[in-house]
């Protein structure tokens, strides 16, 4: 998968919300460690919950605010969100 600039963009910025250390430095680097695991953008946050009941995330009670802050949702500058499974 390719991923859009900005969405890279977004990733190299904030990739420490989910690692210790930065996992990428370039843009191209990004969209290779995100293809590597996977990674995903879904398109609101009513996919992002769904995403999470059907991969075991235990969101369960969780309010909106709660969801959007794990570490693996990184928010788009579009309304998507990438998941980024740590």
């Amino acid at each position: 998968m390719t991923y859009k600039k900005e969405y890279l963009e977004v990733f190299l910025k904030n990739q420490e919300q989910l690692y210790d250390e930065p996992v990428a430095e370039t843009l191209e680097e990004a969209d290779e460690f995100l293809d590597e695991c996977m990674a995903i953008v879904v398109d609101n946050y009513r996919e992002l919950k769904k995403y999470f009941k059907e991969n075991g995330g235990d969101i369960a009670g969780m309010t909106k605010e709660e969801v959007l802050s794990q570490a693996e949702v990184f928010q788009l500058p579009d309304g998507k969100f990438l998941i980024v499974e740590g």
